[in-house]
């Protein structure tokens, strides 16, 4: 497995994966910190499209997300993070919402859970869920860091990007 380092507007962002996709994202704070494990090594190369694309994101320029990922965990959890990434830029939904849109209603501290484990955030938008109160509710990199990207999407939600 391969890293890098990204520094953003919320930290820096640690970036894993292989030649062929993305498997993790990891935040500087939270439940969702990352390092490198110890036989992983660094090298830049295999993301530049990822570290482009989320220098776009960041800077307002880009809605969606083009790369290939490595999304891991069970089946159910894959389904879930394929629907968050149906989240539109800029909107927020609820846990209920997901359970529903996948066909289980009753799952929603499932579907919670897995979007608790996203191994990807903001490429896979977990940060859009909200609490069906429309309370900011517990995430990997922090509720501050939560609060940034759903700021930062909210100040460009209106122009016409990627």
């Amino acid at each position: 497995m391969y890293y890098c380092y990204l520094d953003t507007p919320i930290g820096e962002l640690l970036l894993a994966g292989d030649d062929d996709a993305l498997a993790i994202i990891g935040f500087p704070e939270g439940s969702m910190r990352r390092d490198p494990e110890p036989d992983w090594i660094f090298n830049e190369k295999p993301f530049a499209e990822a570290r482009r694309q989320l220098g776009e994101y960041f800077a307002g320029e880009r809605r969606e997300f083009d790369l290939p990922l490595r999304l891991g965990g069970t089946e159910f959890q894959v389904e879930v993070l394929e629907e968050l990434k149906k989240i539109p830029y800029g909107q927020t939904t609820s846990y209920a919402a997901i359970a529903e849109r996948i066909g289980r209603p009753r799952a929603v501290r499932a579907v919670g859970a897995a979007n608790g484990r996203n191994p990807i955030p903001i490429v896979v938008p977990c940060h859009r869920v909200i609490g069906k109160s429309g309370d900011l509710t517990g995430f990997g990199g922090g509720l501050d860091t939560k609060e940034a990207l759903l700021r930062l999407e909210a100040e460009h939600a209106a122009g016409n990007l990627l």
